[in-house]
Order: structure tokens, then C-alpha cells, then sequence
């Protein structure tokens, strides 16, 4: 992986610069030629609905590594079905079905242990989305029905209350009032009666409104803003220098900090000064570097450390923030694992 142009990353994370989006071509040509058995044109339309179904999978799954093999599973199911699809434009809702259809089978392998609150503390496999990707589905000019990535649908807090549904209820929440699908299509898609799909619904709803933040329709509904930006920067700029006064200063009150897998939660300003002061304090040796990213639409800080005698800082953790007002209301700490997926290198040099 090469280095990364720090500069070069503030700056175009203070301007919200995003990457231009890839023409859609002529998917009904290739959906024909795909069912006829052509692996070229199916090869074609698999790279061009990847994205957008593995943020799909994401939002059922929580894991972004577990949504890139239930995607893998849903183009070896839409191979050996290619003869079912009747044809026409509805080629993307025909993959969604099978793609709903792995993840619920995905969970139905997976044993794990029941979710009782939608803190990320109580779920070990939520992993952070770089925004690089999410912006790739961003609808385009040829693609005016594509779904547009908004930040209630794919922020942390949602994530982690939808792991609280039931599977089929958290698919048809899914299916309904992200995707924008209606009853019928939705029931059709799960083997539901619209009446069990409609119940469903309003069970997660329900389950939905008393879980999640009850600030969050206040909040952005787009990648992170000017003013989030610019305290992303300062909340760089503190730790970098182990500004324990200037790191709490940012934060709210009740600000709560969770690290998953790991089952730790710190809620208050008390408990996280507590844990800002062991981070910076002289038991922690080495030096910090930050570099500004995004991911699930919040402002987010990429860390790397230098150890006593090390050649070089090396990737150790995502910090992911979710922000009220002008404070830093929550914390998410992953580790190093996706540093990659954010285009981001395992190592930054000393200069």
C-alpha cells in the first residue's frame, strides 16, 4: 500500500471532495445477455450492483466483511438462477431478493447471542463502512432510481438498533423504509403475506423509534458537514499533542464511547475522562498520528502510533464520531482491520 499524502487527505477532507461516479452503460442489454448465459455481461452487471448490494448486506448483517461474502453468495445464486428472471428492467430488485434471501440464511447459520440494547458494546461484530465506498452508489444521471446513501439508514446508531430485530423483521424494515419497496414487494421477496409483512414492519418500527438517539432527527442526513469537519481537526489536533483538557472539551456531557468486538462502554464525562487520561497518560509510550476520514457518513479519525525505537507509525484503531450540535456526543473505536478498504496505509513515515 503506498503512502498516503497527509496534506493532501486534510485537504480534501475540509472540502468534501468525493470521487466521480462511473456511467451505468446499458444494463438491459447485459441482463439479456446474462440470462442467456453470457459470463462476460454477467461479470458486467455483477461489478455494476456489487456496491450498492453489499451496503445492503451491510445494513442486515452489521459486519462489512460478512456482507462481502454473503454478496459472493448472492452472484453464485443469481448464476445458477439466471433462469428464472422473466426478464425486463426489474433485474436490480430480482438481486436484492436473492441477496435478502443469503442474509437471512447467513444469520440463521450464525449463532449469536441476543442483542438487548442497540450499544455498540453488545455488538462484537458491527465494523465501520468507509464513505469512499458508500459514495460509489450515489445516484447518477443514468441511474435516477439508484438508492441514495443517507446518513439515517447507514450511521452506527442505526446499525447497532437494527441488530435488535428479528431477522425477517429487521429484512422487511429494510426492504420498506430503506429501499423504499411496497408491501407487496416486500412480502413477495420474504414468502410473507402482506399482513405478516406489514406486522412485521410495525414491530421494528416500534422497536426502532425506542432504540435509537432521540436527537437523531436533528442530525445531517449527509456526508459530514463543514462545522463537523472542523472538529474532527481539532479532535485530531488534541490528541496528537495529548491534550487531555482540549480532547474533553469537545465532548458532551453524556458523551459515551464503545469499542467493539471488545464489550467495553464508558457513558459520561467522568468515565471517558478517565479513559482519555490513561490513553494520554505516561503509561501509554509512543507518539500519535491522525489522518481525517469518513465512514457510515460520520466524521472519523484514522490513528497511527509510534512506538519507542519503531521505524515508522503503524495502523491501530478508527475512531468514528457522531456529533450534536458543536460536541462530540459518541465514540466508536474499531481497530486496524479495514484501514485497507479505506484506501488507507498500514504504515505512515516518520516525515
Amino acid at each position: 500500500m503506498p503512502d498516503i499524502d497527509e496534506s493532501a487527505a486534510v485537504a480534501a477532507f475540509v472540502a468534501g471532495d468525493e470521487p466521480a461516479a462511473v456511467a451505468a452503460g446499458d444494463e438491459l442489454a447485459a441482463v439479456a445477455a446474462a440470462t442467456a448465459g453470457d459470463e462476460s455481461a454477467f461479470a458486467t452487471l455483477v461489478r455494476r450492483h456489487e456496491r450498492e448490494l453489499h451496503v445492503h448486506c451491510y445494513r442486515m448483517l452489521g459486519s462489512f466483511e460478512e456482507a462481502e461474502d454473503v454478496v459472493q453468495e448472492t452472484f453464485l445464486r443469481a448464476w445458477d438462477k439466471r433462469g428464472t428472471f422473466e426478464g425486463g428492467s426489474g433485474f436490480r430488485a430480482w438481486l436484492y431478493r436473492i441477496a435478502t434471501n443469503a442474509c437471512l440464511d447467513a444469520l440463521r447459520r450464525r449463532s449469536r447471542r441476543p442483542v438487548t440494547s442497540s450499544s455498540p458494546s453488545e455488538v462484537p461484530w458491527l465494523q465501520p463502512y468507509p464513505d469512499r465506498l458508500l459514495n460509489e452508489i450515489a445516484p447518477r444521471e443514468e441511474e435516477p432510481d439508484a438508492v441514495a446513501v443517507d446518513r439515517e439508514t447507514i450511521e452506527l446508531a442505526f446499525l447497532a438498533a437494527v441488530q435488535l430485530l428479528p431477522p425477517r423483521q429487521r429484512a422487511v424494515l429494510i426492504l420498506r423504509d430503506v429501499l423504499g419497496w411496497s408491501a407487496g414487494e416486500s412480502a413477495e421477496a420474504l414468502d410473507l403475506t402482506v399482513a405478516s409483512a406489514n406486522s412485521a414492519l410495525q414491530r421494528a418500527r416500534a422497536t426502532m423509534r425506542e432504540q435509537l438517539p432521540r436527537r437523531r432527527l436533528d442530525w445531517s442526513t449527509s456526508e459530514p458537514s463543514a462545522e463537523e469537519r472542523d472538529l474532527l481537526l481539532r479532535f485530531i489536533d488534541a490528541h496528537e499533542r495529548a491534550d487531555i483538557a482540549a480532547s474533553i472539551a469537545l465532548m458532551r456531557e453524556d458523551i459515551r464511547v464503545t469499542m467493539p468486538p471488545h464489550p467495553f462502554l464508558y457513558d459520561g464525562i467522568e468515565a471517558v475522562s478517565g479513559l482519555v487520561a490513561n490513553a494520554f497518560g505516561p503509561a501509554v509510550e509512543g507518539e500519535w498520528r491522525l489522518v481525517p476520514t469518513s465512514a457510515n457518513r460520520q466524521p472519523t479519525a484514522a490513528s497511527y502510533l509510534l512506538a519507542p525505537g519503531d521505524s515508522c507509525y503503524r495502523a491501530f484503531k478508527l475512531d468514528v464520531l457522531r456529533v450534536e450540535g458543536d460536541k462530540v456526543a459518541e465514540i466508536t473505536t474499531f481497530d486496524a482491520t479495514l484501514f485497507p478498504s479505506f484506501g488507507l496505509p498500514a504504515t505512515l513515515p516518520l516525515s
